[in-house]
């Protein structure tokens, strides 16, 4: 069995657990920084995380979640207070096995991998990184290998957020 939980990733002056939009996730607890950055992680399948837009108003800065799924693949929403919110996943092939249980298909749910890796520079720039999309783009098209959540630490790090 592998790892359920989520990785969030924000700015702000105060730990991330002071801010309204997170108070429902009880086990959150700190994993990393980075110069304006925060990693926390809520290592638990139960949780409820609820969405972004509210940390991101909340902090006045962009925000992102990955929800790891049996790191087989990740939920990944981000926020913005200029940008606005969207979501996508990793794992696309694992991903789309969840959902096909439910009668659901990937695009049903996420961005296509082209226009996240867009949203996903457009919500870098908001946070004062310059990144190109092509290069989020192999990251959102990668299979695992062999831990989802090793795709989402790739990801913050080509972000500019935190490197793990």
């Amino acid at each position: 069995m592998g790892y359920w939980g989520y990785f969030v990733a924000g700015r702000g002056q105060r730990p991330l657990d002071g801010f309204q939009a997170l108070a429902e996730l009880p086990a959150l607890r700190p994993r990393t920084a980075a110069p304006g950055w925060q990693l926390w992680e809520c290592p638990s399948g139960e949780a409820d995380i609820g969405g972004m837009t509210a940390l991101a108003r909340e902090t006045g800065a962009p925000a992102l979640y990955g929800y790891v799924m049996d790191s087989d693949c990740v939920v990944v929403e981000a926020a913005g207070p200029l940008s606005g919110a969207w979501t996508t996943c990793l794992g696309r092939t694992a991903m789309a096995g969840y959902l096909g249980e439910d009668g659901l298909a990937l695009d049903d749910c996420f961005l296509p991998p082209a226009e996240a890796a867009g949203r996903a520079a457009a919500w870098a720039a908001e946070a004062g990184r310059t990144v190109a999309s092509a290069t989020l783009l192999d990251v959102l098209l990668a299979d695992p290998d062999p831990l989802a959540e090793n795709l989402l630490f790739r990801f913050l790090g080509r972000l500019g957020v935190v490197r793990l």
